[in-house]
């Protein structure tokens, strides 16, 4: 009988709510473990989004361990760690894409240089940019002040500024490093054994720091590892520019420093680190606020500079007296004005697309009629003239299209405002799956401009290919070509690196895998990977559809408020009234919501629960629970606040709950 093989490497994937990208880190795994004794787990924190599923469905060789909760990158890893028999333990990200010959080029070089305790390898992100944390170093008092005060991204190649992101070290050579990245860290499993698990302490961030820190004080060597790349798409799994990103990060690292250091050393690393919270805190919180209102605090400057201009002119030129107007027109009359106009553009979605002049004008016209509503309930002081808003109204569409047109043409070099220009696209692959392609790209209503086909596998010998891949650089010089589409099936994960890394940071890049539903990819090294994908768009998860659906409840409970006198006395439950209105006005509930199912709806957005639900007032004895999740997918998928309202007429008696 044929001994079985003792397993070389135990590679662990902590996995939540990424399904697509998962799919496309264990395809690729797939490919680079042909040939070596390798097992696989995949640990899942609790995932809603089918993952569980697909692991089961597409990857049967998995060893997939399922957590009810989720208790952090850890834990999880510790879970499958503990149940490895490898030699090697890989900690692996999910939104990661590795080269076929990965794994054997590493291990070869770790069963060559036994003082090796970790290796980390050369990341590159979706955009083919290389990741400066690929090779890092321990972030003392002084390494972290360089960091916090951006010194280290001013002198990027110094050893004093930039030794965080050992800078100063090549990129395309082997160094020995002192921290490795957790999205790729392949460990010796003897070491672990010597030097302990991942601190538990460490929910998201740090551990990786820790354990490179604890494999160094043991006496061994973290190796950086140039001889093979890999796709990160860095932040998929994490929000950088949230407030919660910097308090977890930095708690981490004062984890780490009461951990490692003592005394003197200690007090200031932690000291400083308490400043860095506070100081990423308060330019987050800043960056995210112009990134929001930088467009309407200009709308607002505009309209607000334009009304006072047509103020003067019209008092000076109609009613013949400069100081015609009272100043209350500049305290009273302009805010109101503003408010007004710049509401509707905000719940008419102008701000949501910058671009979409439709919204704009739309919101600004609904603002105007909304203000001549409001006009004649003001008191006379307050009623400057109908003409300044009708100028006004003139003026607001004008010079906020304007500004519109202006930005995009900075931004943009063109004025095709709210006409995106068609990618032009080119797939490598054969011509199945560029069949594929074409068809996920038009089921995702993907507008694109095909140039045509690249040829994977050697000189194309039909006129259906434009050229072989190694003539793709002058495709896309020629043709001018936005985005390139990488087949998984047809095109290696070495020549898609070579060729994203080649080809620079200009182009998008994007990935189908082998049978997947998904095309995935990274339009720039700062964004998390995106999908083209079939998934089912529900209307309800959109920000101004929920706004809205909102601001409805907020009217509604107004008015049941005004009219409660009369209607409480149909409700069953008077006091439940009264108290529904006062929750749904503070945001505790909503006047309509799911109906209760087993599974919770763990697979619709997320919306506040329901006074009423979508099977209120049906005049049927029993709803079964298929119908039930049925009516609440078609309610998500279609909402739209008529929905609300015919759910209301229907159930008007049992608004008490």
């Amino acid at each position: 009988m044929q001994e079985k093989m003792a397993v070389k490497l135990s590679i662990v994937i902590v996995n939540y709510n990424v399904q697509y990208f998962l799919e496309q880190a264990l395809l690729s795994v797939r490919k680079a473990i042909i040939g070596l004794p390798v097992e696989v787990f995949v640990v899942d924190n609790n995932s809603v989004d089918g993952s569980v599923e697909m692991v089961r469905r597409k990857f049967p060789e998995v060893r997939l361990i399922i957590n009810q909760d989720n208790p952090g990158f850890s834990i999880a890893n510790n879970q499958a760690i503990g149940q490895s028999s490898g030699e090697y333990v890989l900690l692996l990200n999910p939104d990661t894409v590795v080269e076929e010959d990965c794994f054997r080029l590493c291990l070869e070089y770790m069963d060559a240089h036994p003082e090796a305790g970790g290796m980390g390898v050369r990341m590159i992100d979706g955009s083919g940019q290389f990741l400066p944390e690929s090779k890092r170093g321990f972030p003392s008092p002084l390494v972290a002040f360089f960091k916090v005060t951006g010194f280290s991204r001013i002198f990027p190649k110094s050893r004093l500024f930039n030794y965080y992101h050992q800078g100063f070290l090549e990129e395309l050579e082997n160094h020995e490093v002192e921290v490795l990245s957790g999205a790729f860290m392949l460990l010796r499993k003897k070491v672990l054994d010597e030097i302990g698990l991942l601190d538990e302490a460490f929910f998201m961030y740090g551990e990786d720091i820790d354990l490179s820190y604890r494999i160094i004080q043991a006496g061994y060597k973290n190796i950086y590892f140039s001889g093979t790349t890999i796709i990160h798409y860095k932040g998929e799994s994490t929000k950088k520019g949230s407030l919660n990103y910097v308090r977890t990060f930095y708690q981490a690292m004062i984890i780490f420093a009461k951990k490692h250091f003592h005394g003197e050393k200690a007090r200031t690393f932690v000291f400083m680190l308490h400043v860095a919270i506070y100081l990423r805190a308060f330019v987050t919180l800043c960056n995210n606020f112009l990134r929001r209102a930088y467009l309407p605090i200009m709308d607002a400057l505009l309209i607000c500079g334009g009304l006072v201009i047509i103020k003067d002119l019209w008092a000076t030129h109609y009613h013949q007296n400069p100081d015609y107007y009272q100043n209350s027109f500049y305290y009273i009359n302009l805010p109101l004005y503003l408010l007004i106009w710049q509401g509707g553009v905000f719940f008419s979605g102008g701000y949501d697309q910058h671009w979409n002049l439709r919204r704009l004008v739309r919101g600004l016209l609904l603002g105007t009629v909304f203000l001549a509503a409001v006009y004649g309930f003001l008191p006379l002081e307050y009623r400057p003239s109908r003409a300044i808003i009708l100028m006004g109204a003139a003026w607001a569409v004008i010079s906020t299209v304007g500004l519109r047109f202006l930005l995009h043409f900075i931004k943009f070099k063109n004025l095709s405002v709210g006409r995106e220009r068609d990618l032009n696209l080119v797939i490598v692959g054969s011509t199945s799956e560029a069949s594929r392609v074409k068809r996920l790209l038009a089921e995702a209503q993907v507008r694109s401009n095909l140039i045509g086909l690249v040829s994977a596998n050697g000189i194309p010998k039909t006129d259906a290919y434009l050229s072989d891949i190694q003539r793709l650089d002058e495709i896309v010089y020629i043709y001018k070509v936005d985005e390139i589409i990488f087949c998984g099936k047809d095109v290696s994960a070495q020549a898609i690196m070579h060729w994203m890394t080649r080809l620079g940071a200009d182009i998008g890049y994007r990935i189908l895998p082998n049978e997947s539903l998904s095309i995935i990819g990274s339009s720039s090294k700062n964004a998390a990977g995106e999908l083209y994908t079939i998934e089912i768009q529900f209307a309800i998860a959109l920000p101004m559809v929920r706004r809205n659906k909102r601001v409805l409840d907020v009217l509604l409970s107004l008015l049941f408020l005004l009219v409660s006198p009369f209607l409480i006395w149909f409700q069953k439950r008077p006091g439940g009234f009264l108290l529904n209105i006062f929750q749904t006005l503070l945001g505790k509930k909503s006047w309509v919501g799911y109906a209760s199912t087993k599974d919770q709806q763990k697979d619709l957005p997320k919306i506040r629960r329901g006074v009423l639900t979508t099977i209120s007032g049906l005049q049927v004895p029993q709803v079964d629970e298929a119908t039930i999740g049925r009516l609440n997918f078609l309610y998500a998928k279609d909402y739209r606040p008529g929905s609300d309202l015919d759910i209301l007429a229907r159930s008007w008696k049992l608004l008490g709950g």
